[in-house]
């Protein structure tokens, strides 16, 4: 008896004693087996979040599958606010009457609460789902383990935690947003291999190649806003817009000044996007962050120039770092990131989570500043 209750209750050390060998070792390779598949299907939650990457702001990038007997029946991904969430969308996709031996994946937490769509409990409830799981738990206060208890408490069995750092990577932004109500910050530059942002004058402004701007091209469509200098300005005219990316949302495109002597035929100005351009005249670059929070802007890509680079680095206001490096020596002064500089190794800021790779002839590195957890 007390064995056949343990088949019910394992990986549990207490039964397992009462159980032969092969018993034991058949079920623990069960059990890995069911992690394996709840990853692998989560892996795919997560490719569908990704195909709404950088047009769901202010809301997360939520996807969700339906699976039945080890298939994937139904998809689902949240495509913006005011949209269906993910698991609504799933749900619908699926048209008949879900099993009880359906289980469904979602990459984030289902919201509990009443917002622009009714709380996505109610209609995992209402559709009748009796098991799921859920990648990273909802960071926001409102919502935060509430809706994994709502089902819980409706008896639903539910697994969380399953890729969860990859589910959470996927909204770094909105997560430091909806908590802080600051954007998530992206130091971003390319420059030479001595550091330098610019060629010598009269050459061309390229340091990187066109596969390393197309892929900053990529960045910029995840993001809210871009931020740059009134020198980056008047020197390169830059258009700061998102070519070559698919359904791709034009960023804010922010400008700080000291005086108001910027160039009024610039692009930034005169172009079709100009109603999307903010000019923040006199303010610290503190404040100017803490306004874009307010206006739901939850990330910020800092393109330079050097002056805005460094008084970010120096304010400790940098959440990551996106570094294109060139396959040149340039010289030079304009260093990528001057400002005050720590005044000894020990007081520089070290970084974590750096990843390295090659896009054509140049190199992308990525990483966090280790003061400022994710």
């Amino acid at each position: 008896m007390l064995a056949d209750k343990c088949l019910t209750h394992l990986p549990n050390p207490a039964c397992e004693k009462h159980l032969p060998q092969r018993a034991v070792t058949i079920i623990h390779l069960a059990v890995a087996r069911m992690a394996q598949l709840d990853e692998w299907f989560m892996r795919e939650a997560l490719k569908e979040a990704k195909k709404a990457e950088g047009q769901t702001s202010p809301n997360p990038a939520v996807g969700a599958v339906l699976v039945i007997d080890n298939h994937i029946v139904a998809r689902g991904h949240h495509r913006g606010a005011g949209h269906d969430h993910a698991e609504i969308e799933c749900l619908r996709n699926f048209s008949a009457s879900v099993p009880a031996r359906a289980t469904l994946y979602i990459t984030l937490e289902p919201c509990s609460t009443v917002g622009l769509t009714a709380p996505c409990t109610d209609a995992i409830l209402k559709a009748g789902i009796t098991k799921a799981v859920v990648g990273a738990v909802d960071v926001n206060p409102r919502h935060h383990g509430r809706g994994i208890t709502r089902l819980r408490d409706a008896g639903i069995k539910v697994r969380e935690g399953v890729l969860a750092e990859d589910c959470a990577h996927l909204n770094e932004a909105f997560n430091k947003w909806i908590v802080s109500r600051q954007p998530f910050v992206i130091a971003k530059c390319g420059m030479s291999l001595d550091g330098r942002l610019t060629r010598p004058p009269g050459e061309s402004h390229w340091i990187t190649g066109p596969s390393a701007r197309h892929h900053v091209h990529q960045l910029r469509s995840r993001v809210d806003a871009i931020l740059i200098g009134a020198e980056t300005v008047r020197v390169d005219n830059p258009r700061l817009t998102v070519r070559g990316v698919h359904g791709a949302r034009q960023p804010w495109r922010v400008v700080l000044t000291r005086s108001t002597n910027l160039p009024r035929r610039a692009r930034l100005f005169s172009d079709r996007w100009a109603g999307r351009t903010l000019i923040y005249k006199g303010k610290s670059l503190a404040s100017v962050l803490k306004d874009l929070g307010k206006r739901s802007v939850t990330s910020v890509l800092i393109e330079g120039g050097g002056e805005v680079l460094g008084q970010a680095l120096d304010a400790r206001l940098i959440d990551k770092v996106q570094i294109y490096l060139g396959p040149i020596l340039t010289g030079g002064p304009l260093i990528a990131f001057p400002g005050r500089g720590a005044q000894s190794t020990g007081k520089a800021t070290p970084l974590r989570e750096v990843s390295y790779w090659r896009i054509g002839e140049n190199v992308c590195i990525t990483a966090y500043p280790k003061e400022n957890r994710r």
